[in-house]
């Protein structure tokens, strides 16, 4: 490869993964990792009274170590024979990500409580929080440094000369959100939440504090989701996601469709495509059965990054299971379903 392509490369990989670092962590389809878009999310199942999923992304595999992406969660309807048209949301989430050659590795751990209230006959307002612990790890011992280069290659005997005091870091992060529902007819369904994470400017930095006091900008998020019926067989869901981090910005935009396969919505196929801007188009593509749902996409870079990686951007697929626990039970979560 000649000299000035690896520069390129090497800039784009290192422009990238600052931006992925800054974003913290997201996947493409973040409608199937609803507690991690918005702790208000919690406990929030239109389908069921109780949900729980994983998600898995791999990424840029073609250019250099992919980013892996692992997350699980869970939450729970509770309290909704004690409140008149309410219900508290419990629940929780673990998330890893591992990342380059320095193995750069971040798992969370979080609980989440939400409060959902309906309003008259057409709209849900709902607030939740959420308290979660992370830690972040690097095995320094992988990687080289400038001060390593004797003139002919890099000699990882010598000192780095770097000012790391821990080859990991442990701190607490506060995440809080609202969301607003409204339906104003069983074939028509609005949803819009807002979101801000790391609230409490935790510090992250493996440099000691007087070298750098690195705190994390509070992240903003905010989605748009719509559902309408489409005659018999079909259900339409577009929705937007926007997230910012500092002077990092993220946007996808898109639809997927639902054609019910059985006539009772038990069986359903899913079909969808999405754009992040200025980095991807997604299709996407799942299978619902009994309230199991498997969808996978794959992001096709459109960026400037495309000739490196021959498009390939990532892949991801989601897991979801949603149920009633108490089947006597009345469904309160507002839904367009089949």
């Amino acid at each position: 490869m000649p000299n000035i392509l690896k520069y390129k490369l090497l800039v784009w990989m290192l422009a990238l993964g600052t931006m992925a670092t800054a974003q913290d962590l997201h996947f493409s389809q973040y409608f199937n990792a609803p507690l991690l878009v918005n702790p208000a999310n919690t406990g929030f199942t239109p389908d069921g009274d109780y949900r729980f999923g994983i998600n898995y992304r791999t990424q840029w595999a073609a250019i250099s170590n992919p980013y892996k992406t692992f997350s699980a969660f869970g939450d729970v309807q509770l309290f909704g024979d004690r409140f008149e048209d309410g219900w508290v949301g419990v629940g929780g989430a673990l998330m890893r990500d591992v990342a380059g050659s320095g193995n750069l590795t971040s798992t969370r751990a979080f609980g989440s409580v939400a409060y959902h209230q309906a309003v008259g006959l057409g709209s849900l307002f709902s607030a939740g929080f959420n308290l979660g612990y992370v830690n972040k790890r690097v095995d320094f011992t992988k990687l080289t440094f400038d001060n390593q280069w004797n003139g002919k290659f890099f000699d990882i005997t010598v000192p780095t000369g770097e000012g790391f005091i821990n080859n990991q870091v442990n701190y607490f992060t506060l995440q809080a959100g609202l969301n607003y529902a409204y339906f104003p007819t069983e074939n028509a369904y609005f949803n819009v939440g807002l979101s801000a994470s790391h609230i409490n400017r935790p510090r992250e930095s493996f440099f000691d504090g007087s070298v750098a006091d690195e705190r994390l900008s509070p992240r903003y998020t905010a989605f748009i989701n719509g559902s309408f019926r489409a005659g018999e067989q079909w259900i339409v869901n577009p929705n937007v996601y926007v997230s910012k981090m500092a002077t990092a910005y993220e946007t996808v935009a898109g639809v997927n469709a639902q054609r019910d396969l059985s006539g009772d919505g038990s069986t359903q196929l899913i079909m969808g495509a999405y754009y992040r801007l200025n980095d991807a188009i997604i299709p996407m593509v799942g299978f619902q059965v009994n309230g199991y749902r498997l969808t996978f996409n794959y992001d096709a870079t459109a960026s400037g990054l495309s000739p490196y990686n021959g498009t390939r951007g990532a892949y991801e697929i989601s897991i979801i299971k949603q149920g009633m626990i108490n089947t006597n039970s009345d469904l309160k979560c507002p839904a367009v379903r089949f």
